[in-house]
């Protein structure tokens, strides 16, 4: 059963939390007038930093269907919106010349329905469901190249598909639109002028502590917070890819799995793969760098003499 959407700031708060989100108070405050304003929301951040978690919590929590449509380098309009199933198509003109039907605007007419007509994501996010409105997912926009991007203007300007043979679709309530972007390029004006915008950052260290005991809570609080501590000290390293918040979950299971009561040196050098995933952080961190980062965090998390 669906939920109605959030009338406040506090009730997008919570509802949030009730998926196992942690937010903070800017984007539950994007959130909630994306909306109340039926406008997408564009979500732009480092990769892992929970981004596409929210369009599923959403749908979680709502109650509403999930559609999502992954981007990638060569998307186009056959793989995201529609495509006809030519197949049916061949086989319907065989047994029409079969039959001695050889009305062709009667034929192209009957082809061209309906019943012929593929959803993709885009489309299926613009059906009516007994649910209300899904939520659309448009995920790695940046991905794509920029005609697809262009395409995707009618259908944010106004929830519509125009298809030549058929005509236009246009979704009676519009969905619930989270797209995201990890920024590798840069996503045109027009587009973005069409949403809300929110930069997800890295979450502060409470924060994160926070996000570790929603989500792992059979994990003891003091591992959750080393381990976020630790991890807080990687994102002040010149890596290549900073360690999102995906990997202090995957970080966090990984311990856990292994029994884990504290991190040393020697566990952390044997787990910075589910950590970090470029050899070149690994071989930076692992050994005397991953001492003494562990050193300063155990140094920190003392109290100090009175």
């Amino acid at each position: 059963m669906s939920l109605p959407l959030p009338s406040s700031v506090d009730e997008t708060v919570d509802l949030l939390r009730h998926g196992s989100y942690v937010p903070d108070r800017a984007l539950s405050t994007s959130l909630f007038l994306a909306l109340k304003l039926g406008r997408p929301l564009f979500l732009e951040g480092e990769a892992g930093v929970g981004k596409t978690e929210i369009a599923k919590v959403l749908s979680e929590t709502l109650g509403r269907k999930l559609v999502r449509l992954q981007c990638y380098e060569g998307l186009d309009v056959s793989s995201a919106v529609y495509e006809w199933n030519y197949a049916r198509q061949m086989l319907e003109i065989r047994m029409a010349e079969a039959s001695g039907n050889t009305d062709r605007t009667s034929l192209s007419r009957d082809i061209f329905s309906a019943d012929f007509l593929v959803h993709r994501p885009l489309l299926q996010a613009l059906e009516a469901d007994v649910n209300g409105p899904p939520v659309l997912l448009i995920d790695e926009l940046d991905r794509t190249d920029e005609p697809f991007e262009a395409y995707l203007l009618e259908v944010l300007s106004d929830f519509q598909v125009t298809i030549p043979e058929f005509g236009t679709i246009k979704a009676e309530h519009p969905p619930i639109v989270i797209i995201t972007s990890n920024r590798t390029r840069e996503i045109h004006d027009a587009l973005k002028r069409r949403c809300f915008y929110h930069w997800v950052d890295y979450p502060n260290a409470a924060r994160e502590v926070e996000i570790v005991r929603a989500r792992l809570p059979e994990v003891e609080r003091d591992l959750s917070e080393q381990i976020v501590a630790f991890v807080q000290k990687l994102r002040q390293q010149d890596l290549f890819k900073l360690p999102g918040v995906a990997e202090t979950l995957d970080w966090t299971r990984a311990l856990n799995t292994l029994d884990c009561m504290e991190l040393t040196p020697e566990v952390i050098n044997d787990t910075l793969g589910t950590l970090l995933k470029y050899q070149d952080d690994i071989q930076r961190i692992q050994g005397s760098e991953a001492a003494k980062l562990l050193n300063e965090v155990n140094m920190a998390a003392r109290p100090s003499p009175r």
